[in-house]
């Protein structure tokens, strides 16, 4: 949690703030506890049956459940604690002016790459077709010429929360402390 909001509403309200207007959230371990977090959000929700797979089954299972009018997908990571709606904005904007023939814009901040990206349909398409293995990363090195790196030094695209250290340097950088829900803390 961030001020007592988890992150995973933070990002969708995000989302919101930024006009997007489908949602579908892939959970998999503790599922419903992460749930009940934005459980009065308009959301379409999956489950990833085994999470073990890694992040390409999930994506797999979200980019599946989107409706077939989509034009473009934004895939945003629930653990970037500094994400807001303005940063989604800029990153449509940077979609929306990227270089033909590019498909995908990924932001890079001081040369290290960072999240969310944003793609067509096409893109979702063609992993979607690709082996169970084919995510994002698979796509990106696969079509180098098709992706946008997007320059900027907004370092909210590179700030996640993957491990206790994580969480350690995102306090240290920028003061801020997350916490976990208040029934979860360990005494």
């Amino acid at each position: 949690e961030r001020d007592g909001v988890s992150l995973l509403r933070r990002q969708c309200l995000a989302l919101s703030g930024a006009g997007v207007q489908d949602a579908v959230v892939v959970l998999g371990y503790y599922a419903q506890r992460i749930r009940q977090a934005v459980n009065d959000m308009t959301l379409q929700w999956q489950i990833n049956p085994d999470p073990n797979e890694g992040q390409e089954a999930s994506l797999r299972l979200g980019l599946q459940a989107l409706p077939p009018d989509v034009d473009a997908v934004l895939v945003l990571l629930a653990d970037q604690p500094l994400i807001e709606a303005q940063d989604i904005q800029d990153l449509i904007a940077a979609y929306a002016q990227r270089p033909a023939p590019t498909q995908l814009v990924r932001p890079v901040v001081h040369g290290l790459p960072g999240n969310p990206v944003m793609f067509s349909r096409s893109v979702a398409q063609e992993i979607l077709a690709g082996p169970p293995t084919m995510g994002g990363r698979q796509w990106q090195q696969q079509t180098p010429e098709q992706v946008h790196r997007w320059p900027t030094t907004n370092g909210h695209y590179r700030a996640d929360v993957d491990s206790p250290e994580d969480l350690l340097a995102l306090a240290q950088q920028t003061g801020l402390q997350l916490r976990w829900p208040e029934d979860l803390q360990r005494n």
